[in-house]
């Protein structure tokens, strides 16, 4: 395993194996490790079931930890994560698909970082955010103090840094004190990266109580990963993507290297460990559709898969373990939990209060840790459009699921009814012999609806924010009203071919410079056009290209307040498609 050559900023301690007493454990607050990887289902596991995969670290902490047999997340990746982070359903924090601008919470959501940190906690996130790549919409202006990540949604995708492929990466690291950041070269395997700078900020603090949040980017695709994590799984018929469980072998590697370090730092007891997952399974077996049942690998018996509000697309691991809190020796709890959940039931866990502002859909879980009952009634599931959907159902119930312990109300492509304990997989629709169960299900789902359609509002993006005078903005978030922008590195490659608004807030009126790019700055490439063009707050201005030219500037004077801005590149023939990256700097007032 190769070394890293850099380090948190200011984290210049060494560890040793012989640790002081922390203050935590000291004091009593317990630490806050949660680890959450990316596109691993629930049967992406050897203690679920899976008879090829090898999870055995996972496994450990399986039979360790309690687990919540019915948890449930969103189908897809940012919707987890802004419910994760403030406890709230994913379409009240405006972030609620993968891109076209509606991956950034509204400035008003608070996450679960401001709560620690509020609370005398250090606070770290490692890994992938997937919640804006702009201010004020990053890590570092949501609460976390100490961020090393990767934007965008994956690894390769438009905004990441170019070049990235998962190996010897550039990955952005900043601070609460240095909002800006600054990019720096890593060695080594993506998730080998994201465990090490962990455990250097677990080592930084390990005198007082930290909350990291460890957010992987694996298993999600493209599927790299070191050969040798593969070569078990190779030329076996019935593993559909050998690398994918490559990379989740990784991750149970790391895991074990995790949770020994937390040993020797003397932080193990006093430590809640979470682990858990983002959506269901992208490569753990194949499908005939989005909704099927697997046909070639496991899905642990359920219908379904990543984007499907069918089980397989949103059920998930759950295992928390805090041996001083008495959550351990494999208790198994089967009441309906989901992320919401998570920002109250962590808050309770650690005696820390969580203020009205809040506002959290979510319940806290502690009364079923403690043995107790909860009064859970029902939870929904919700997909808010997609790459081939609208920017928001066409109407209630469309792609969604109310669930209650005994039943699934599924809404995709028409409505079915389940009584999941006598038909996990969801194969017989029961809706014609319990028409009052349908009708008291879609009762349910209407609260969840007024409650969370006022706030799918669009989310802007900051000019001009003094904790980000210069922005590059990218083609992912431009806000279509149907389908995706191009998002990734293959689809920047080609030329532009159509352009979409980004929704902005020009914080302060002043004098901008905006360039507009091809490709990103550090790919060092030539625009491909003849003239420019923007639009923005009214003004509207138009320039030639020079050849060779890498970068178009173009200055305008703007007011501040809400807008849009448009791009243009023309070619020779006058067609146009919008610049995949532009910077804006703001200059000096007006």
């Amino acid at each position: 395993m190769k070394s890293i050559p850099t380090a948190f900023v200011g984290l210049c301690v060494v560890a040793t194996t012989v640790a002081a007493t922390p203050e935590s454990a000291a004091t009593g607050k317990p630490n806050v490790v949660l680890v959450m990887t990316d596109d691993q289902g629930y049967g992406d596991l050897g203690c679920h079931g899976n008879p090829i995969l090898k999870t055995p670290e996972l496994d450990k902490l399986h039979a360790e930890s309690v687990r919540f047999t019915d948890f449930h997340v969103s189908p897809f990746c940012t919707p987890t994560r802004a419910a994760l982070m403030t406890g709230n359903h994913p379409g009240v924090t405006g972030a609620f698909r993968t891109s076209s601008g509606r991956t950034m919470m509204h400035p008003d959501e608070k996450t679960v970082a401001h709560l620690f940190a509020d609370a005398g906690y250090a606070t770290g996130m490692v890994g992938k955010w997937h919640l804006g790549d702009n201010a004020p919409h990053r890590p570092q202006d949501r609460g976390f103090q100490e961020v090393l990540w990767h934007r965008c949604g994956g690894i390769g995708q438009a905004s990441d840094y170019w070049g990235n492929n998962y190996f010897d990466d550039t990955y952005e690291r900043a601070t609460a004190d240095n909002k800006q950041g600054a990019f720096e070269k890593f060695e080594g395997y993506c998730t080998d990266v994201w465990f090490r700078e962990g455990i250097r900020f677990i080592e930084s603090h390990r005198e007082k109580p930290f909350f990291l949040y460890l957010a992987l980017n694996a298993p999600h695709g493209p599927y790299h990963v070191p050969p040798e994590w593969v070569k078990p799984y190779e030329g076996n018929k019935d593993v559909p993507n050998p690398n994918f469980y490559g990379m989740i072998a990784n991750i149970d590697h790391n895991m074990g290297i995790l949770r020994k370090r937390l040993d020797e730092l003397g932080l193990a007891e006093n430590t809640i460990l979470i682990f858990m997952t983002d959506n269901g399974t992208s490569a753990g077996a194949k499908f005939k559709g989005l909704d099927s049942e697997a046909v070639v690998g496991y899905n642990a018996g359920m219908r379904g898969k990543k984007s499907s509000v069918y089980d397989g697309g949103h059920r998930v691991p759950f295992f928390i373990h805090w041996p001083k809190g008495g959550l351990k020796a494999g208790k198994e709890i089967d009441t309906i939990a989901a992320h919401i959940d998570v920002l109250p039931t962590l808050a309770e866990l650690c005696g820390i209060p969580v203020p009205d502002v809040y506002d959290e859909d979510g319940i806290s879980l502690k009364p079923l840790l403690d043995g107790k009952s909860l009064d859970r009634k029902h939870h929904v599931v919700q997909y808010h459009g997609g790459a081939h959907g609208k920017a928001m159902p066409p109407g209630p119930l469309a792609f969604s699921t109310v669930l209650t312990e005994r039943w699934r109300l599924v809404n995709s492509n028409g409505q079915f009814l389940f009584d999941i304990e006598a038909d996990p997989a969801q194969r017989k629709d029961v809706a014609a012999e319990h028409p009052e169960v349908v009708e008291r299900l879609r009762g349910l789902y209407d609260p969840f609806w007024e409650r969370v359609s006022p706030r799918m509002t669009p989310v802007r993006i900051d000019l001009g924010n003094p904790d980000e005078l210069r922005t590059t903005l990218c083609s992912q978030d431009w806000r279509m009203e149907k389908g995706n922008p191009p998002w990734n590195f293959g689809a920047i490659r080609k030329l532009p071919k159509v352009t979409g608004p980004w929704l902005v807030d020009v914080k302060q009126a002043g004098r901008y410079r905006l360039t507009l790019r091809q490709w990103p700055a550090e790919a060092d490439k030539p625009v491909v056009a003849v003239r420019a063009k923007v639009e923005i707050a009214g003004k509207e201005k138009e320039v030639a290209v020079e050849p060779g030219s890498k970068g178009v500037v173009i200055e305008l004077e703007l007011p501040a307040g809400p807008t849009e801005l448009v791009t243009y590149l023309y070619d020779k023939q006058g067609r146009a498609g919008g610049a995949y990256f532009t910077e804006v700097e703001w200059m000096e007032d007006l």
